[in-house]
């Protein structure tokens, strides 16, 4: 059932955010940084937690869920580390997000050969 949630959930946000892209003339850049700013938005007031523990995956894999996980770092590191812990929170805390993709996306453009539209 877990699986189910967590693919239903995700498939809503991702249609919520296909609605939008067809309906507005945001770019897609910007959407995706609407995301992570409304997951942020969200974990600042503490509803994105208890909406990713009910949801798994399905809140934590899209854009939004790495918003979360920023402000998360971030909170965390400022109540450790004071001010200095506005700039390396999220970095620390999302690390493995951003180097896998990192990795993974330098290891697709020696695989595919990208095409100017």
């Amino acid at each position: 059932m877990d699986y189910v949630k967590a693919f239903v959930i995700g498939g809503l946000i991702c249609a919520l955010v296909q609605i939008v892209m067809d309906n507005t003339k945001l770019m897609p850049g910007r959407i995706m940084v609407l995301l992570v700013c409304f997951g942020a938005l969200l974990g600042a007031i503490g509803v994105y937690e208890p909406f990713a523990k009910w949801a798994g995956a399905g809140a934590t894999v899209p854009l939004s869920g790495f918003g979360s996980t920023l402000f998360k770092g971030v909170k965390e590191a400022v109540d450790a580390n004071g001010f200095i812990g506005i700039f390396k929170g999220g970095f620390t805390k999302s690390a493995v997000g951003i180097s896998s993709a990192l990795v993974f996306s330098y290891i697709a453009s020696w695989v595919f050969k990208s095409k100017m539209q």
